[in-house]
């Protein structure tokens, strides 16, 4: 099992929920987000910065969106929709770990997505439920 620093996490987390900001941003955009250690098997940020791209799936409010984490892992799984190469690498939509998250997390637009592609990875997320 791997050792997770929680603690440097919620001194990240404070900062981030302190923060006035509230980044404009659209469905289809490919985004940097602060989504921190999470438990278990949920997708963490990086081990670094505490970040890792997601889809932005659908605004709900300026606060709040829908979003999907990406991946760079080639393992080939049902859950996870090849979206092609983002910032050089390919990428996948993990779309079991589709969440809400605050606006606030969100830290630099890397790219809009392929409407296409994202109609096909919205529809895959809208068919877990």
């Amino acid at each position: 099992m791997m050792i997770k620093n929680f603690d440097k996490w919620n001194k990240n987390k404070k900062i981030i929920n302190n923060s006035k900001t509230y980044p404009l941003y659209n469905q289809r955009e490919i985004w940097w987000c602060s989504l921190g250690v999470n438990i278990g098997y949920e997708h963490d940020g990086d081990k670094v910065e505490y970040q890792r791209p997601v889809l932005i799936l659908k605004g709900l409010s300026k606060y709040t969106c829908f979003i999907v984490p990406l991946t760079s892992s080639l393992h080939r799984h049902k859950m996870r929709i090849p979206l092609g190469i983002i910032n050089d690498k390919s990428a996948s939509a993990v779309i079991s770990q589709f969440r809400t998250i605050d606006t606030k997390r969100l830290t630099e637009k890397i790219c809009y997505l392929d409407e296409t592609v994202f109609e096909l990875t919205r529809k895959a997320t809208k068919d877990l439920l």
